[in-house]
């Protein structure tokens, strides 16, 4: 799962506050797979995420009106892809309980 997930990174999103791009991520899957599943796995586990994918960067994106009044923007938040990639695991994990259940 976790090396479809990394096949299929859209390399026109930004990188997160880690300075990690996405191209970098899928181009490495191979190498990442395995290590990346560990975490994964041991976050499961202990129902914690690792601290510094909790980082982001809030980044103001102009919605419409004037640019001058800050009630035009929204924030949007910026997290690392490692982290982006395991909330689609649990996602599917999640979906499949209830699907079952």
């Amino acid at each position: 799962m976790v090396t479809d997930l990394l096949h299929h990174l859209d390399t026109h999103k930004f990188m997160g506050p880690d300075g990690i791009h996405p191209r970098v991520l899928r181009e490495l899957v191979e190498m990442l797979t395995k290590p990346l599943s560990i975490i994964y796995q041991q976050s499961w586990l202990s129902g914690e995420v690792p601290v510094d994918w909790r980082l982001a960067n809030v980044t103001p994106i102009h919605k419409k009106g004037q640019k001058e009044d800050l009630g035009n923007y929204k924030p949007v938040s910026l997290t690392l892809v490692p982290g982006k990639v395991m909330e689609q695991i649990i996602l599917t994990a999640i979906l499949r309980h209830v699907q079952d259940n």
